[in-house]
């Protein structure tokens, strides 16, 4: 018998008495914002906190937010409460992290549809609109008897709603300041926890007594060599996973050709409680391009290639995976999920493509989360031609002032048709909204740059990828719809040179609105952030492949 997953419920229950008034839009049904108190009041960003309702008339309120189901500890995509007059209720809610307002929208009760907003923008800029409305969402039955009504998307609106809006404040770490990340400090995961283990395994601090690589982080972690740094990084991950809570931790070993064993993926699996025969996986390759002909910056050009730490490419993407699987232990899922930190991907993705084949015969892949490169992107600004990086190295091109933040989805057979539509709202809906940046956002598709350009270089972006030079691309082989995270590929001066570390990261994040460090953990933030609830959607509602 499996175990219940309720005693993990008792994390989220972070309750507060504060009761204070918001302000909203009376719009319908007559029933208005001044109708419903909602408290806490500030609410508490990026936490499952318990938000109380009370209700002074009738109504049928809808929740466009991640819920926790009271019986099973499963996260839902959303409900509806039923309020009699004077009648109150309380739900645990995932509430926004990047987000300045908490939305609930108010209706008559019994109704069956409610409007909302398009994907790109906020519940705000929607309410100041004046909430038209060409999509909406029907209540249904729940997942099972006595649980929490869900919504399906409809084609009807309904008829008119009131919104409700409360303030949601994110706390600063304690001894953190803004210039140091503070903004993006708190919460199940953060940009400061995710940064904190991208500086320990990148940490280039001399250590004599050490025999894997001579340095207090693990670097030099070139795959299918014999790396003894490949070799010690590895065994930190182990290490990680176990003292999250894992105990299903695997050392998936391969070989690419007769008699040349390569490196090994480790991955650490947690089951399902509901469908443990399907799996969702979400990854980052672990290994960095190996040393083949280094230069020295200061030296000139060419820099020849490979790194001794790979702080973007790719211990960053390493890095937002292990704040994920140490949050998601908690969380009681519907599919089981595997975290895997690849091997070989500089080598071609060798290291997915081997567990891909190794997927046992019974077990099916609802969705694959990649997260490869990051940090060096919005909010951050490219470096000017005329400074020097600091570590010597040359100039960096002036007209890439701005990079944009990059969602790519897949499979995509046409560049000139999204070719899964779902999952480009879902990266859209949470980007124009929870994650705080739907006036950097865009949908792209046909050829990026150009594309880009045409959008005005906005800093963050959604678009289908044909791209296949991540461990997505292994993923998308099997047919499973995927969607990755990460920053620059090619603009980057140090991808894949002896320069990529986290000096340069931060150094090319500076601006005039924020220090490197400030930038890199917004940054990095969203990343972690975008992963995290993108997860969260999927387990209740996993998007398949829309062209089988």
């Amino acid at each position: 018998m499996r175990r219940s997953p309720l005693p993990l419920l008792l994390v989220f229950l972070m309750l507060s008495a504060s009761i204070q008034g918001c302000f909203g839009n009376d719009d319908g049904g007559g029933l208005g914002a001044d109708d419903l108190d909602v408290s806490p009041d500030p609410l508490t960003a990026g936490i499952f906190q318990s938000v109380y309702f009370k209700a002074d008339s009738a109504m049928r309120v809808m929740i466009p937010y991640l819920v926790v189901q009271s019986d099973t500890g499963f996260v839902q995509n959303g409900t509806i409460l039923d309020l009699d007059a004077g009648g109150d209720d309380q739900i645990v809610i995932l509430i926004p992290p990047r987000a300045d307002y908490f939305a609930v929208l108010i209706g008559e009760p019994g109704r069956d549809f409610f409007p909302i907003r398009e994907g790109n923008i906020s519940w705000k800029s929607w309410a100041e609109g004046g909430m038209k409305a060409t999509r909406g969402v029907q209540v249904i039955d729940a997942e099972r008897e006595g649980g929490f009504p869900q919504l399906a998307n409809s084609s009807d609106v309904g008829s008119s709603v009131s919104i409700k809006l409360v303030e949601v404040e994110r706390p600063i770490a304690s001894g953190v300041s803004i210039e140091q990340g503070g903004a993006h400090s708190t919460g199940i995961v953060s940009g400061l926890e995710t940064f904190d283990m991208l500086s320990v395994i990148s940490d280039e601090t001399y250590d004599p007594f050490d025999t894997c690589d001579q340095a207090k982080g693990y670097l030099n972690r070139w795959a299918g060599t014999g790396s003894p740094g490949y070799e010690c990084g590895a065994d930190f991950l182990v290490q990680e996973f176990t003292e999250y809570g894992y105990e299903n931790i695997e050392r998936h070993r391969f070989q690419y050709i007769e008699a040349n064993p390569e490196a090994y993926n480790i991955c650490a699996y947690k089951e399902g409680y509901e469908y443990p025969d399907e799996w969702m996986v979400i990854g980052a390759h672990f290994d960095i391009a190996p040393i083949i002909a280094p230069t020295p910056v200061d030296q000139g050009a060419p820099r020849g290639y490979g790194t001794f730490v790979g702080a973007y490419d790719n211990t960053v993407g390493t890095s937002v995976v292990l704040n994920m699987a140490e949050a998601m232990f908690s969380i009681p899922t519907r599919r089981g999920i595997v975290f895997c930190l690849w091997s070989s991907e500089e080598g071609g993705k060798r290291g997915s493509i081997a567990w891909v084949e190794d997927i046992p015969d019974d077990i099916t892949i609802s969705n694959y989360i990649n997260i490869d490169m990051g940090g060096v992107n919005w909010p951050g600004n490219g470096t000017p031609s005329d400074r020097v990086g600091p570590d010597g190295g040359g100039s960096y091109p002036a007209s890439q002032e701005n990079w944009p933040f990059r969602v790519y989805i897949g499979p995509d057979t046409d560049e000139n048709t999204i070719n899964q539509p779902k999952m480009v709202y879902l990266a859209e809906w949470l980007a124009g909204d929870a994650l705080g940046v739907e006036e950097q956002l865009a949908v792209l598709n046909g050829e990026l740059t150009s594309a880009w350009a045409e959008s005005g270089e906005a800093g963050v972006i959604i678009n289908e990828a044909t791209t296949a030079r991540s461990d997505h691309a292994s993923f998308q082989a099997i047919d499973t719809v995927t969607v990755g995270f990460g920053g620059l590929v090619d603009g980057y001066d140090c991808y894949h040179q002896t320069c990529d570390t986290i000096d340069e990261m931060l150094y090319w994040m500076e601006n005039d609105y924020g220090t490197g460090q400030q930038n890199l953990i917004n940054s990095i933030d969203l990343m972690t952030w975008y992963g995290t609830m993108i997860f969260l959607h999927l387990d209740h509602q996993p998007i398949l492949n829309s062209y089988l």
